[in-house]
Protein backbone atom coordinates (compact mmCIF):
# COMPACT_ATOMS: atom_id res chain seq x y z
CA UNK A 1 0.00 0.00 0.00
CA UNK A 2 1.38 3.42 -0.98
CA UNK A 3 2.17 5.75 1.86
CA UNK A 4 0.12 8.94 1.90
CA UNK A 5 2.11 11.88 0.60
CA UNK A 6 3.04 14.56 3.15
CA UNK A 7 1.92 17.73 1.33
CA UNK A 8 3.23 21.11 2.53
CA UNK A 9 1.70 24.26 1.05
CA UNK A 10 4.23 27.09 1.27
CA UNK A 11 3.71 30.77 2.05
CA UNK A 12 -0.07 30.81 2.34
CA UNK A 13 -1.39 34.27 3.26
CA UNK A 14 -4.38 33.91 5.59
CA UNK A 15 -7.05 36.43 4.66
CA UNK A 16 -10.02 35.97 6.99
CA UNK A 17 -11.66 33.71 9.59
CA UNK A 18 -14.08 30.92 8.75
CA UNK A 19 -16.46 28.56 10.52
CA UNK A 20 -15.25 27.12 13.85
CA UNK A 21 -12.47 29.69 14.01
CA UNK A 22 -10.20 28.36 11.24
CA UNK A 23 -8.22 30.87 9.20
CA UNK A 24 -8.78 30.95 5.43
CA UNK A 25 -6.22 31.48 2.69
CA UNK A 26 -5.77 30.74 -1.01
CA UNK A 27 -3.17 28.88 -3.02
CA UNK A 28 -1.63 30.52 -6.11
CA UNK A 29 -4.15 28.70 -8.31
CA UNK A 30 -7.04 30.02 -6.21
CA UNK A 31 -7.87 26.91 -4.17
CA UNK A 32 -9.19 27.60 -0.65
CA UNK A 33 -7.07 26.52 2.34
CA UNK A 34 -8.65 26.10 5.80
CA UNK A 35 -5.91 26.39 8.41
CA UNK A 36 -5.88 25.64 12.15
CA UNK A 37 -3.15 26.91 14.48
CA UNK A 38 -2.88 30.37 12.91
CA UNK A 39 -4.88 33.58 12.60
CA UNK A 40 -5.90 35.89 9.73
CA UNK A 41 -3.02 38.09 8.63
CA UNK A 42 -0.39 35.37 9.16
CA UNK A 43 1.66 33.99 6.27
CA UNK A 44 2.28 30.30 6.96
CA UNK A 45 3.47 26.97 5.68
CA UNK A 46 0.64 24.45 5.95
CA UNK A 47 0.71 20.67 6.37
CA UNK A 48 -2.30 19.30 4.48
CA UNK A 49 -4.54 16.93 6.46
CA UNK A 50 -7.35 16.65 3.90
CA UNK A 51 -7.22 17.38 0.18
CA UNK A 52 -10.62 17.89 -1.44
CA UNK A 53 -11.41 18.90 -5.01
CA UNK A 54 -12.29 22.48 -4.01
CA UNK A 55 -10.26 23.06 -0.85
CA UNK A 56 -7.52 21.88 1.51
CA UNK A 57 -7.69 21.44 5.28
CA UNK A 58 -4.46 21.67 7.20
CA UNK A 59 -2.48 22.97 10.14
CA UNK A 60 0.14 25.70 10.27
CA UNK A 61 3.60 24.21 10.79
CA UNK A 62 5.57 27.45 10.45
CA UNK A 63 4.61 31.12 10.71
CA UNK A 64 6.66 33.01 8.11
CA UNK A 65 5.15 36.42 8.78
CA UNK A 66 3.09 37.32 11.84
CA UNK A 67 -0.32 38.92 11.56
CA UNK A 68 -0.64 42.54 12.76
CA UNK A 69 -3.65 41.30 14.75
CA UNK A 70 -1.55 38.94 16.88
CA UNK A 71 -1.36 39.37 20.65
CA UNK A 72 0.61 37.45 23.25
CA UNK A 73 -1.60 34.72 24.82
CA UNK A 74 -2.09 35.22 28.56
CA UNK A 75 -2.33 31.53 29.43
CA UNK A 76 0.62 29.13 29.62
CA UNK A 77 -1.66 26.34 28.37
CA UNK A 78 -2.55 28.12 25.12
CA UNK A 79 -2.21 25.77 22.15
CA UNK A 80 -2.55 22.59 24.23
CA UNK A 81 -5.86 23.33 25.95
CA UNK A 82 -8.83 23.16 23.59
CA UNK A 83 -10.40 26.43 24.82
CA UNK A 84 -9.69 30.11 24.12
CA UNK A 85 -8.30 29.43 20.63
CA UNK A 86 -8.39 33.11 19.69
CA UNK A 87 -6.41 34.24 22.72
CA UNK A 88 -3.56 35.17 20.35
CA UNK A 89 -5.75 37.67 18.42
CA UNK A 90 -6.70 41.19 19.49
CA UNK A 91 -10.21 41.43 20.89
CA UNK A 92 -11.17 44.13 18.36
CA UNK A 93 -10.37 41.75 15.47
CA UNK A 94 -12.19 38.88 17.18
CA UNK A 95 -15.31 41.06 17.18
CA UNK A 96 -14.79 42.06 13.54
CA UNK A 97 -14.57 38.44 12.40
CA UNK A 98 -17.58 37.38 14.47
CA UNK A 99 -19.67 40.21 13.02
CA UNK A 100 -18.52 39.30 9.50
CA UNK A 101 -19.37 35.62 10.00
CA UNK A 102 -22.94 36.37 11.12
CA UNK A 103 -23.50 38.86 8.28
CA UNK A 104 -22.11 36.47 5.65
CA UNK A 105 -24.18 33.53 6.91
CA UNK A 106 -27.41 35.54 6.71
CA UNK A 107 -26.57 36.69 3.19
CA UNK A 108 -25.13 33.46 1.76
CA UNK A 109 -27.08 30.74 3.54
CA UNK A 110 -30.21 32.80 4.18
CA UNK A 111 -30.16 34.45 0.76
CA UNK A 112 -31.35 37.68 2.39
CA UNK A 113 -30.29 41.22 1.43
CA UNK A 114 -31.15 44.70 2.73
CA UNK A 115 -31.25 44.26 6.50
CA UNK A 116 -29.69 46.44 9.16
CA UNK A 117 -26.60 44.99 10.85
CA UNK A 118 -26.11 46.59 14.25
CA UNK A 119 -22.52 46.76 15.57
CA UNK A 120 -21.63 43.61 17.51
CA UNK A 121 -22.13 43.86 21.27
CA UNK A 122 -18.73 43.10 22.76
CA UNK A 123 -18.28 41.64 26.23
CA UNK A 124 -17.29 44.04 29.00
CA UNK A 125 -15.04 41.31 30.39
CA UNK A 126 -12.75 39.47 27.97
CA UNK A 127 -11.40 37.18 30.70
CA UNK A 128 -12.85 35.75 33.93
CA UNK A 129 -16.36 35.94 32.47
CA UNK A 130 -17.61 32.40 33.12
CA UNK A 131 -19.70 31.61 36.21
CA UNK A 132 -19.44 27.84 35.81
CA UNK A 133 -16.44 25.58 35.17
CA UNK A 134 -16.06 21.81 35.15
CA UNK A 135 -12.77 19.97 35.66
CA UNK A 136 -11.89 16.27 35.54
CA UNK A 137 -9.58 14.21 37.73
CA UNK A 138 -7.32 11.68 36.02
CA UNK A 139 -4.39 9.43 36.88
CA UNK A 140 -3.20 9.80 33.26
CA UNK A 141 -1.94 13.35 32.97
CA UNK A 142 -1.27 14.63 29.47
CA UNK A 143 2.50 14.45 28.87
CA UNK A 144 4.35 16.81 26.54
CA UNK A 145 6.54 15.38 23.77
CA UNK A 146 9.57 16.45 25.81
CA UNK A 147 8.34 14.52 28.88
CA UNK A 148 7.60 11.41 26.80
CA UNK A 149 11.06 11.33 25.18
CA UNK A 150 12.95 12.31 28.35
CA UNK A 151 14.47 9.90 30.87
CA UNK A 152 13.59 12.28 33.70
CA UNK A 153 10.96 11.53 36.33
CA UNK A 154 8.36 14.29 36.17
CA UNK A 155 6.56 13.21 39.32
CA UNK A 156 2.87 12.50 39.75
CA UNK A 157 0.78 11.48 36.75
CA UNK A 158 -2.34 12.77 38.54
CA UNK A 159 -4.16 15.68 36.91
CA UNK A 160 -7.09 17.99 37.53
CA UNK A 161 -8.12 19.99 34.52
CA UNK A 162 -9.54 19.75 31.00
CA UNK A 163 -9.80 16.89 28.53
CA UNK A 164 -7.30 17.15 25.67
CA UNK A 165 -9.29 17.67 22.43
CA UNK A 166 -9.82 14.33 20.71
CA UNK A 167 -8.22 12.36 23.57
CA UNK A 168 -10.92 11.79 26.17
CA UNK A 169 -8.73 9.70 28.47
CA UNK A 170 -5.99 12.35 28.73
CA UNK A 171 -6.33 15.35 31.06
CA UNK A 172 -4.33 18.57 30.89
CA UNK A 173 -3.22 19.39 34.44
CA UNK A 174 -4.19 23.05 34.74
CA UNK A 175 -1.79 25.41 36.46
CA UNK A 176 -3.92 28.46 35.57
CA UNK A 177 -7.11 29.37 33.76
CA UNK A 178 -8.38 32.85 32.89
CA UNK A 179 -12.04 31.96 32.38
CA UNK A 180 -13.41 32.08 35.93
CA UNK A 181 -12.49 34.69 38.51
CA UNK A 182 -10.69 33.99 41.79
CA UNK A 183 -10.81 31.94 43.90
CA UNK A 184 -11.52 29.42 41.07
CA UNK A 185 -7.84 28.70 40.39
CA UNK A 186 -7.02 28.67 44.09
CA UNK A 187 -9.80 26.16 44.90
CA UNK A 188 -8.82 23.83 42.07
CA UNK A 189 -5.12 23.90 42.97
CA UNK A 190 -5.87 23.41 46.70
CA UNK A 191 -8.09 20.38 45.95
CA UNK A 192 -5.37 18.85 43.75
CA UNK A 193 -2.63 19.46 46.33
CA UNK A 194 -4.72 18.03 49.18
CA UNK A 195 -5.67 14.96 47.13
CA UNK A 196 -2.05 14.20 46.17
CA UNK A 197 -0.69 14.79 49.69
CA UNK A 198 -3.36 12.57 51.25
CA UNK A 199 -3.13 9.76 48.69
CA UNK A 200 -6.65 10.12 47.27
CA UNK A 201 -6.84 8.18 44.02
CA UNK A 202 -7.70 10.05 40.83
CA UNK A 203 -10.07 8.51 38.30
CA UNK A 204 -8.76 5.96 35.79
CA UNK A 205 -10.91 6.30 32.67
CA UNK A 206 -9.60 3.13 30.98
CA UNK A 207 -9.99 0.84 33.99
CA UNK A 208 -13.02 2.68 35.37
CA UNK A 209 -11.80 3.07 38.93
CA UNK A 210 -10.56 5.74 41.33
CA UNK A 211 -12.18 7.91 44.00
CA UNK A 212 -12.17 11.47 42.55
CA UNK A 213 -14.00 12.01 39.20
CA UNK A 214 -14.98 15.63 38.55
CA UNK A 215 -15.08 19.05 40.18
CA UNK A 216 -17.61 21.70 39.20
CA UNK A 217 -17.56 25.29 40.45
CA UNK A 218 -20.39 27.80 40.08
CA UNK A 219 -20.58 31.37 41.33
CA UNK A 220 -23.25 34.05 41.39
CA UNK A 221 -22.88 37.78 40.86
CA UNK A 222 -22.63 38.33 44.64
CA UNK A 223 -19.40 36.30 44.86
CA UNK A 224 -21.00 33.23 46.46
CA UNK A 225 -19.78 29.81 45.33
CA UNK A 226 -21.17 26.30 44.86
CA UNK A 227 -18.82 23.31 44.69
CA UNK A 228 -19.90 19.95 43.25
CA UNK A 229 -17.74 16.83 43.51
CA UNK A 230 -18.44 13.66 41.55
CA UNK A 231 -16.99 10.64 43.34
CA UNK A 232 -16.76 7.16 41.84
CA UNK A 233 -17.49 5.46 45.18
CA UNK A 234 -18.46 6.42 48.69
CA UNK A 235 -15.65 6.73 51.26
CA UNK A 236 -17.37 8.69 54.01
CA UNK A 237 -14.38 9.52 56.20
CA UNK A 238 -12.11 10.44 53.28
CA UNK A 239 -14.85 12.51 51.67
CA UNK A 240 -15.70 14.43 54.84
CA UNK A 241 -12.04 15.27 55.55
CA UNK A 242 -11.65 16.65 52.00
CA UNK A 243 -14.85 18.69 52.24
CA UNK A 244 -13.96 20.07 55.68
CA UNK A 245 -10.54 21.15 54.38
CA UNK A 246 -12.06 23.02 51.39
CA UNK A 247 -14.79 24.72 53.43
CA UNK A 248 -12.34 25.92 56.06
CA UNK A 249 -9.91 27.28 53.47
CA UNK A 250 -12.53 29.06 51.31
CA UNK A 251 -15.26 30.88 53.24
CA UNK A 252 -16.72 32.11 49.91
CA UNK A 253 -18.24 28.64 49.43
CA UNK A 254 -21.95 29.02 50.17
CA UNK A 255 -22.87 25.40 49.44
CA UNK A 256 -21.03 22.14 48.80
CA UNK A 257 -22.76 19.17 47.15
CA UNK A 258 -21.64 15.80 45.85
CA UNK A 259 -22.79 12.82 43.79
CA UNK A 260 -21.64 9.20 43.81
CA UNK A 261 -21.19 8.20 40.17
CA UNK A 262 -20.19 4.63 39.25
CA UNK A 263 -21.54 5.05 35.67
CA UNK A 264 -19.54 4.98 32.45
CA UNK A 265 -20.09 8.72 31.84
CA UNK A 266 -19.76 11.94 33.86
CA UNK A 267 -23.26 13.30 33.21
CA UNK A 268 -24.91 14.45 36.46
CA UNK A 269 -28.46 14.73 35.16
CA UNK A 270 -29.51 11.20 36.17
CA UNK A 271 -27.61 11.26 39.50
CA UNK A 272 -28.85 11.99 43.01
CA UNK A 273 -27.22 15.13 44.39
CA UNK A 274 -26.33 15.08 48.10
CA UNK A 275 -26.06 18.34 50.03
CA UNK A 276 -23.10 18.32 52.43
CA UNK A 277 -23.11 22.02 53.33
CA UNK A 278 -25.47 24.94 52.70
CA UNK A 279 -28.77 24.88 50.86
CA UNK A 280 -27.68 23.04 47.70
CA UNK A 281 -28.26 26.03 45.42
CA UNK A 282 -27.30 29.67 44.82
CA UNK A 283 -29.63 32.60 44.21
CA UNK A 284 -29.06 34.89 41.23
CA UNK A 285 -30.74 38.16 40.33
CA UNK A 286 -31.20 39.79 36.93
CA UNK A 287 -32.82 43.23 36.80
CA UNK A 288 -35.01 42.44 39.81
CA UNK A 289 -35.84 38.85 38.82
CA UNK A 290 -34.65 36.07 41.14
CA UNK A 291 -33.41 32.67 39.95
CA UNK A 292 -32.50 29.60 41.97
CA UNK A 293 -29.40 27.95 40.49
CA UNK A 294 -28.86 24.31 41.46
CA UNK A 295 -26.07 21.93 40.40
CA UNK A 296 -28.12 20.70 37.42
CA UNK A 297 -29.57 24.09 36.41
CA UNK A 298 -28.96 25.58 32.99
CA UNK A 299 -28.00 29.23 33.35
CA UNK A 300 -26.06 31.44 30.96
CA UNK A 301 -22.36 31.14 31.81
CA UNK A 302 -21.49 34.78 31.03
CA UNK A 303 -23.81 36.54 33.49
CA UNK A 304 -23.15 40.16 32.51
CA UNK A 305 -23.41 39.50 28.79
CA UNK A 306 -26.51 37.32 29.23
CA UNK A 307 -28.17 40.27 30.93
CA UNK A 308 -27.31 42.43 27.90
CA UNK A 309 -28.68 39.71 25.58
CA UNK A 310 -32.00 39.64 27.47
CA UNK A 311 -32.24 43.44 27.50
CA UNK A 312 -31.69 43.55 23.73
CA UNK A 313 -34.21 40.74 23.15
CA UNK A 314 -36.81 42.74 25.07
CA UNK A 315 -35.85 45.86 23.11
CA UNK A 316 -36.30 43.99 19.78
CA UNK A 317 -39.70 42.67 20.94
CA UNK A 318 -40.76 46.27 21.73
CA UNK A 319 -43.71 45.15 23.87
CA UNK A 320 -46.48 47.60 24.76
CA UNK A 321 -48.05 45.50 27.54
CA UNK A 322 -51.05 43.99 25.77
CA UNK A 323 -49.29 41.29 23.70
CA UNK A 324 -49.44 37.50 23.93
CA UNK A 325 -45.86 36.22 23.61
CA UNK A 326 -44.76 32.66 22.77
CA UNK A 327 -41.27 31.69 23.94
CA UNK A 328 -40.06 28.57 22.12
CA UNK A 329 -37.16 26.53 23.59
CA UNK A 330 -37.74 28.46 26.81
CA UNK A 331 -35.25 26.46 28.91
CA UNK A 332 -35.69 27.50 32.54
CA UNK A 333 -37.88 30.37 31.36
CA UNK A 334 -35.31 33.13 31.81
CA UNK A 335 -36.24 35.10 28.68
CA UNK A 336 -39.96 34.35 29.21
CA UNK A 337 -39.85 35.88 32.67
CA UNK A 338 -37.65 38.75 31.58
CA UNK A 339 -40.26 39.86 29.01
CA UNK A 340 -43.36 38.88 31.09
CA UNK A 341 -43.37 42.16 33.01
CA UNK A 342 -43.98 43.96 29.70
CA UNK A 343 -46.53 41.52 28.20
CA UNK A 344 -50.14 40.46 28.75
CA UNK A 345 -49.30 36.73 28.69
CA UNK A 346 -46.22 34.59 28.00
CA UNK A 347 -46.39 30.92 26.96
CA UNK A 348 -43.13 28.93 27.10
CA UNK A 349 -42.38 25.51 25.59
CA UNK A 350 -39.35 23.32 26.39
CA UNK A 351 -38.48 19.62 26.04
CA UNK A 352 -36.68 19.12 29.38
CA UNK A 353 -39.02 18.52 32.34
CA UNK A 354 -36.49 19.70 34.96
CA UNK A 355 -36.14 22.99 33.10
CA UNK A 356 -39.92 23.47 32.99
CA UNK A 357 -40.14 22.69 36.73
CA UNK A 358 -37.51 25.38 37.34
CA UNK A 359 -39.35 27.86 35.09
CA UNK A 360 -42.59 27.35 37.06
CA UNK A 361 -40.74 27.68 40.37
CA UNK A 362 -39.01 30.88 39.23
CA UNK A 363 -42.27 32.41 38.01
CA UNK A 364 -43.78 31.82 41.48
CA UNK A 365 -40.66 33.18 43.14
CA UNK A 366 -40.95 36.36 41.05
CA UNK A 367 -44.69 36.74 41.54
CA UNK A 368 -45.43 36.37 37.82
CA UNK A 369 -49.00 35.19 37.22
CA UNK A 370 -49.03 35.71 33.44
CA UNK A 371 -46.64 32.90 32.45
CA UNK A 372 -47.55 29.31 31.47
CA UNK A 373 -45.03 26.60 30.63
CA UNK A 374 -45.42 23.35 28.68
CA UNK A 375 -43.04 20.40 28.39
CA UNK A 376 -42.51 18.26 25.31
CA UNK A 377 -40.66 17.90 22.02
CA UNK A 378 -41.15 21.23 20.25
CA UNK A 379 -42.24 19.78 16.90
CA UNK A 380 -44.85 17.60 18.66
CA UNK A 381 -46.21 20.06 21.25
CA UNK A 382 -46.26 23.20 19.10
CA UNK A 383 -48.95 21.89 16.70
CA UNK A 384 -52.39 22.85 15.32
CA UNK A 385 -54.18 21.59 18.42
CA UNK A 386 -51.92 23.67 20.67
CA UNK A 387 -52.66 26.81 18.67
CA UNK A 388 -56.41 26.13 18.74
CA UNK A 389 -56.35 25.87 22.55
CA UNK A 390 -54.23 28.97 23.21
CA UNK A 391 -54.53 32.64 22.34
CA UNK A 392 -52.77 33.67 19.13
CA UNK A 393 -49.26 35.03 19.59
CA UNK A 394 -48.61 38.66 18.72
CA UNK A 395 -44.89 38.19 19.26
CA UNK A 396 -42.88 34.95 19.09
CA UNK A 397 -39.42 34.61 20.64
CA UNK A 398 -37.35 31.56 19.76
CA UNK A 399 -33.95 30.55 21.19
CA UNK A 400 -33.22 27.06 19.83
CA UNK A 401 -30.12 24.90 20.37
CA UNK A 402 -27.20 24.92 17.89
CA UNK A 403 -29.08 22.75 15.38
CA UNK A 404 -31.69 25.47 14.96
CA UNK A 405 -35.41 24.82 14.58
CA UNK A 406 -36.97 21.67 13.14
CA UNK A 407 -38.60 22.36 9.77
CA UNK A 408 -42.01 21.44 11.26
CA UNK A 409 -41.54 24.16 13.90
CA UNK A 410 -40.73 26.75 11.22
CA UNK A 411 -43.85 25.66 9.26
CA UNK A 412 -45.94 26.03 12.43
CA UNK A 413 -44.62 29.55 13.04
CA UNK A 414 -45.64 30.48 9.50
CA UNK A 415 -49.14 29.06 10.20
CA UNK A 416 -49.35 30.96 13.48
CA UNK A 417 -48.20 34.11 11.67
CA UNK A 418 -47.31 36.36 14.63
CA UNK A 419 -46.72 40.01 13.72
CA UNK A 420 -43.18 39.85 15.06
CA UNK A 421 -40.52 37.14 15.55
CA UNK A 422 -37.39 37.65 17.63
CA UNK A 423 -34.93 34.85 16.83
CA UNK A 424 -32.05 34.42 19.32
CA UNK A 425 -29.37 32.03 18.06
CA UNK A 426 -26.05 30.55 19.18
CA UNK A 427 -25.37 29.37 15.59
CA UNK A 428 -25.92 31.91 12.84
CA UNK A 429 -25.53 29.24 10.12
CA UNK A 430 -28.60 27.27 11.25
CA UNK A 431 -30.37 30.54 12.04
CA UNK A 432 -29.75 31.69 8.45
CA UNK A 433 -31.10 28.37 7.14
CA UNK A 434 -34.31 28.90 9.17
CA UNK A 435 -34.63 32.54 8.08
CA UNK A 436 -34.44 31.39 4.45
CA UNK A 437 -37.55 29.26 5.06
CA UNK A 438 -39.36 32.31 6.47
CA UNK A 439 -38.28 35.07 4.08
CA UNK A 440 -41.34 34.88 1.80
CA UNK A 441 -43.60 35.70 4.75
CA UNK A 442 -41.29 37.82 6.95
CA UNK A 443 -38.95 40.75 6.42
CA UNK A 444 -35.65 40.57 8.26
CA UNK A 445 -35.42 44.07 9.72
CA UNK A 446 -32.18 43.93 11.69
CA UNK A 447 -29.63 41.69 13.37
CA UNK A 448 -27.43 42.20 16.43
CA UNK A 449 -24.46 39.87 16.97
CA UNK A 450 -23.61 39.42 20.66
CA UNK A 451 -20.25 38.12 21.92
CA UNK A 452 -20.90 35.80 24.85
CA UNK A 453 -17.55 33.96 24.69
CA UNK A 454 -14.47 36.16 24.19
CA UNK A 455 -11.26 34.42 23.05
CA UNK A 456 -13.35 31.85 21.12
CA UNK A 457 -14.99 31.89 17.67
CA UNK A 458 -18.51 31.44 19.13
CA UNK A 459 -21.03 34.23 18.61
CA UNK A 460 -24.75 34.69 19.33
CA UNK A 461 -27.12 36.66 17.13
CA UNK A 462 -30.52 38.32 17.63
CA UNK A 463 -32.71 38.79 14.55
CA UNK A 464 -35.94 40.79 14.28
CA UNK A 465 -38.52 39.70 11.70
CA UNK A 466 -41.74 41.53 10.86
CA UNK A 467 -44.65 39.89 9.04
CA UNK A 468 -45.04 41.10 5.45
Amino acid sequence: MRKKKNIILENIKLLTAGAKGVAIGKTEDGKTVLVSGAIPGDSVNVRVKKAKSKYYEGEAVEVLEKSPFRTEPKCIHFGTCGGCKWQNMSYEKQLDFKQEEVYNNIKRIGGIENFETMPILGSEEQYFYRNKMEFSFSNARWLTQYEISSEENFGSKDALGFHIPGMWSKILDLKECFLQEDPSNAIRLAVKEYAVENGLDFFDVKNHEGFLRTLMMRQNSKGEWMILFQLFREEKETREKLFAFILEKFPQIKTLVYAINPKANDSIYDLDINVYFGEGYLMEEMDGLKFKIGPKSFFQTNYKQALELYRKTLEFADLKGDEVVYDLYTGTGTIAQYVARNAKQVIGIESVQEAIDAAIEHAELNGLTNTTFYCGDMKNVFNDEFMENHPKADVLITDPPRDGMHQKVVEQILKLAPEKVVYVSCNSATQARDLALMKEHYTLVKILPVDMFPQTHHVENIALLIKK
